[in-house]
């Protein structure tokens, strides 16, 4: 599945095999959120984790901020 944009945000699920793989997931992309100075926001429901991205100060809408952001967390997805 790729990011869906709606309502000025770009919009991913990810589901993974349990809590445990989902919130080591988050951590990964905490760290890379955190070395871009942008992040996400995210909800966590036991083995299913969405992202939202948008890009606050440039008023709330898309920027290439939030695609370099999200291709990141595709590589991350990725590498499990």
């Amino acid at each position: 599945m790729s990011w869906i944009e709606t309502d000025n945000q770009l919009v991913k699920t990810f589901k993974f095999n349990d809590f445990i793989s989902a919130f080591s997931f988050m951590t990964k992309v905490a760290f890379v959120a955190e070395k871009m100075n942008h992040h996400p926001n995210w909800s966590n429901v036991y083995n299913t984790v969405e992202i939202r991205l948008s890009t606050h100060d440039a008023g709330n809408i898309v920027t290439d901020k939030d695609r370099k952001l999200a291709a990141a967390i595709d590589k991350l997805a990725e590498q499990g």
